[in-house]
C-alpha cells in the first residue's frame, strides 16, 4: 500500500501576493453571510485594577453571563510594550517567504507541529482554508520554550515576547480568581487546574487583504477550546465578530485594550454559567490586519468536569466528564469540520 502523502498548501501570504481577482477555491466559504449588526449595547469594558470593587465585579459577571467576553482596560501592560509587540509581529510577517519559512511548523518536511510559521494540513479534498497566516509559539511552561524556532528577526523578538507573556500570565490568574469569586468557589479553584505542565501558546495572526472579502473568512466560526484567551487586536482594522442568539455582532477595535474571553474548558468547569463565545474574523479588501492571541489551557491529564461547588440537585451537571487531552484532540478534529466538540458532551 502506498504511504499517505501530506499535502502542504501555500501559505496565505504566498497566495495573496499573487495578482488574482478571485481567491482560490480552497478558501471560498459556501453560502457565506458576512452581515453583522453593531453591538446592541456598549461593549463590556472592565477596569482590571478595580476588580475588588463590588460594582466592577458585578460588571464582570454581567459581561461573562451575557457575552462570554469583555474588553479589559488598566490591565498593567504599558502602551509601549503593546506597540512593540504589534510592530514585531508586522515586521515578521513582512519578511521574505524564505525567512519566515525558517520558523516553519514542518518537521523534516512531514509531520506538523503545533508551533511555528503555520501551514495547515489538508485532511480532505473539500477542506476550506481560512484567509490568515499564523506564527504559533509556546510560552508556557517556560522550560518548554523552543527558541530554535522563535524568529531571530527582529532581534528584540524573544525579549519582548517573554515580557509580554509574563504580563498576560498575571492577567490570566487575576481574571480566573475574580471569576471563582463570582461563582462563590475557592479563589484559586480555576488557577489550581492549570498546573506547571499546562501550555500557553502565543498565536500571531496576519490577515492579508483579499480582493473578494465576501467569499472568504479570516477565521471560520468557532469557539476557543482551552481555558482562557487574551487577545490584542490591531487598533486600526476591525474584523472580529461574535455570535449571540444566532446573530453576528461586530466587535469594535479600541486602542490598548485586551479582548478576554472564556474558552470551552472553562465553560465546562463553570457548568455552563458563563459560556464560551462563538466568534469569527472577516477579511478586508484594502487593509492588512494583525492580532496576537494568548491561549491558556489546563493540564492535559486532568479530568475535565464541572466544579463540584457548582453542581447540586437544582443545578445538575451539564457536561460529561472527559480527560482534557482527549477533549482538545476532539476540538481540533471538529474544528476542521466547522463543528464544536463541546456540543457532544452536553447532557
Amino acid at each position: 500500500m502506498a504511504a499517505s502523502v501530506t499535502v502542504v498548501p501555500k501559505t496565505v501570504q504566498e497566495v495573496a501576493a499573487a495578482v488574482v481577482e478571485e481567491p482560490p477555491s480552497r478558501y471560498v466559504q459556501p453560502e457565506l453571510d458576512r452581515h453583522a449588526d453593531e453591538m446592541p449595547e456598549p461593549i463590556p469594558l472592565i477596569d482590571l485594577s478595580r476588580l475588588t470593587d463590588a460594582d466592577e465585579a458585578d460588571k464582570l459577571h454581567t459581561a461573562l453571563h451575557t457575552w462570554g467576553f469583555f474588553l479589559a482596560t488598566n490591565h498593567g501592560i504599558e502602551d509601549s510594550l503593546m506597540d512593540a509587540m504589534m510592530n514585531m509581529s508586522r515586521e515578521f510577517f513582512r519578511q521574505p517567504d524564505e525567512e519566515k519559512h525558517k520558523c516553519s511548523n514542518l518537521v523534516d518536511g512531514k509531520p506538523f507541529s503545533v508551533e511555528g510559521y503555520v501551514n495547515d494540513k489538508l485532511e480532505t479534498q473539500d477542506q476550506i482554508l481560512d484567509w490568515n497566516a499564523q506564527l504559533r509559539l509556546r510560552v508556557e511552561p517556560e522550560d518548554e520554550r523552543n527558541f530554535a524556532i522563535w524568529p531571530s528577526y527582529p532581534e528584540s523578538f524573544r525579549d519582548v515576547l517573554q515580557e509580554y507573556a509574563s504580563r498576560t500570565k498575571t492577567i490570566r490568574d487575576l481574571v480566573l480568581r475574580s471569576m471563582a469569586k463570582l461563582l462563590e468557589l475557592d479563589d484559586d479553584y480555576f488557577v489550581d487546574q492549570i498546573s506547571k505542565k499546562a501550555s500557553g501558546i502565543a498565536r500571531f495572526n496576519y490577515y492579508p487583504p483579499c480582493s473578494r472579502p465576501d467569499l472568504v473568512l479570516g477565521f471560520k466560526s468557532h469557539s476557543d477550546g482551552g481555558l482562557l484567551t487574551i487577545l490584542f487586536v490591531d487598533q486600526d482594522v476591525g474584523g472580529l465578530q461574535v455570535q449571540k442568539d444566532g446573530k453576528w455582532y461586530s466587535v469594535p477595535a479600541k486602542p490598548y485594550t485586551l479582548v478576554i474571553n472564556i474558552a470551552d474548558c472553562l465553560e465546562i468547569m463553570n457548568n455552563g454559567i458563563f459560556k464560551s463565545p462563538i466568534h469569527r474574523v472577516v477579511s478586508n479588501a484594502e487593509k492588512e490586519r494583525l492580532s496576537l492571541a494568548m491561549f491558556y489551557v489546563v493540564d492535559g491529564e486532568m479530568m475535565l468536569e464541572p466544579a463540584p461547588g457548582l453542581v447540586d440537585e437544582k443545578r445538575p451537571s451539564r457536561y460529561r466528564k472527559i480527560k482534557t487531552k482527549d477533549f482538545i484532540d476532539g476540538v481540533f478534529e471538529h474544528f476542521r469540520e466547522g463543528k464544536r466538540f463541546i456540543e457532544t458532551l452536553k447532557i
